[in-house]
C-alpha cells in the first residue's frame, strides 16, 4: 500500500489534483511523483471524459486474446484425446489440430 492510499488518496487522485486544482504544470506534477507526462495526459484526458471515475484503478487485463487457441481447435483436441485414450502420440495430435510442426 503506497503512502496515498495510506491517506486516503489514490495517487492517481493526487495527480489529477495538484494539475487540476493546485494549477502546477504537468511536467512538474510528473516529474515530482515519478510518472511520465504521456501517463498523465492520458489521466487528465480520462478525468475530463468521466470524471471521478478517473480516481479508481484499471484493469490490466487485455480485452482480446489474439493468439488464443481457436475455440473450434480445442474441440477437436478434446474429441481426439478422447476418442484415442489419453496415451495419443504427439503426430496424432498434430493432425487432429492441422498443425505442420
Amino acid at each position: 500500500m503506497s503512502s496515498f492510499e495510506c491517506a486516503g488518496m489514490t495517487l492517481n487522485r493526487v495527480l489529477i489534483t495538484a494539475v487540476v486544482v493546485e494549477n502546477r504544470s504537468v511536467a512538474e506534477v510528473a516529474a515530482c511523483y515519478g510518472v511520465s507526462r504521456s501517463w498523465l495526459y492520458e489521466l487528465l484526458a480520462r478525468y475530463r471524459r468521466e470524471g471521478e471515475a478517473a480516481f479508481e484503478a484499471r484493469s490490466r487485463r487485455p480485452q482480446t486474446f489474439p493468439t488464443a487457441i481457436p475455440a473450434a481447435t480445442k474441440k477437436a483436441v478434446t474429441m481426439a484425446v478422447v476418442a484415442h485414450g489419453r496415451e495419443m502420440p504427439a503426430a496424432s495430435m498434430r493432425s487432429a489440430t492441422g498443425s505442420r510442426k
